[in-house]
């Protein structure tokens, strides 16, 4: 009689085994379905996720940003020549020494002032001509004849009315000047705004088009940029020691115009 009942009690036992693991299998679908939910719902808040979209629309858009440069770029490059390496660097030691105190006395500060490079090398000659009575003839030697010291530094000027006062005085010197480049320091900005005013181009044109066509536009499903800074106009000069006099009055240089262009297209889905 004890049978019938232990197989009753093994009965109940499994089944309640067996809805213990139904009920945990049920709870972890439940948590991978919620959160397969939430990465979805995460997703659809960038650009073009989610779903790939049937039909869709591009507008492009131009946005333009002028300004006048507000730094100036000027390159000074000092070489000599002797018969050793001493020789050679002392005189451009001497004149940089020159450049660092005019540029302190016009108020250029030690860090818009960069060393670009500075070099000694050698200049070779050929040596003595050997007679050669067969061929081939042993290569002539080339001896060191003298050394070449070079040493190029930029100048980085930020009041650019002061510009042709430090061009000019810089020549006075007796240096090689490349320049000046005009520029604008904070690019950056001008860039953020040139391609905001191409996105509201962009959109302009998009509502437009939804006029017209008699569509409905919905999410943004991509966006590209393609833009950069292009002078429109800069003042450059080139000039040297010959070309300045003492008694000559400072040059004026002009700065002309930079203009930052920013090309943007979008595209959206079409509802």
């Amino acid at each position: 009689m004890a049978y019938p009942i232990q197989n009753y009690m093994d009965t109940i036992a499994s089944n309640k085994r067996f809805m213990q693991t139904l009920t945990t299998l049920f709870v972890l679908l439940s948590v991978f379905i919620a959160l397969k939910a939430v990465n979805e719902i995460k997703n659809n808040k960038y650009i073009g996720a989610g779903i790939t979209p049937g039909n869709t629309i591009t507008v492009s858009g131009t946005g333009e940003v002028s300004a006048v440069p507000d730094i100036a770029t000027e390159t000074v490059t000092i070489q000599s020549e002797g018969k050793t390496q001493k020789e050679a660097q002392e005189p451009v030691s001497v004149k940089e020494g020159k450049v660092l105190a005019f540029l302190k006395s016009v108020g250029v500060a030690d860090k818009d002032i960069k060393t670009e490079s500075n070099s000694v090398y050698p200049k070779y000659t050929a040596g003595p001509q050997i007679e050669c009575f067969r061929y081939p003839c042993p290569p002539v030697n080339q001896v060191i004849s003298g050394y070449t010291a070079t040493e190029t530094i930029s100048i980085k000027i930020r009041n650019v009315d002061d510009t042709g006062k430090i061009v000019q005085g810089l020549s006075e010197i007796g240096v090689e000047l490349s320049g000046p480049n005009f520029s604008i320091d904070d690019e950056d900005g001008l860039k953020a705004e040139a391609r905001q005013k191409a996105i509201a181009d962009a959109k302009v044109k998009a509502a437009s088009l939804e006029k017209d066509l008699g569509i409905s536009l919905g999410r943004i499903v991509s966006f590209n940029e393609d833009g950069g800074g292009y002078p429109v106009y800069y003042g450059k000069a080139m000039m040297s020691a010959d070309s300045v006099g003492s008694a000559a009055p400072a040059p004026t240089l002009p700065t002309g115009e930079n203009k930052i262009t920013s090309n943007v297209s979008i595209t959206y889905e079409i509802k």
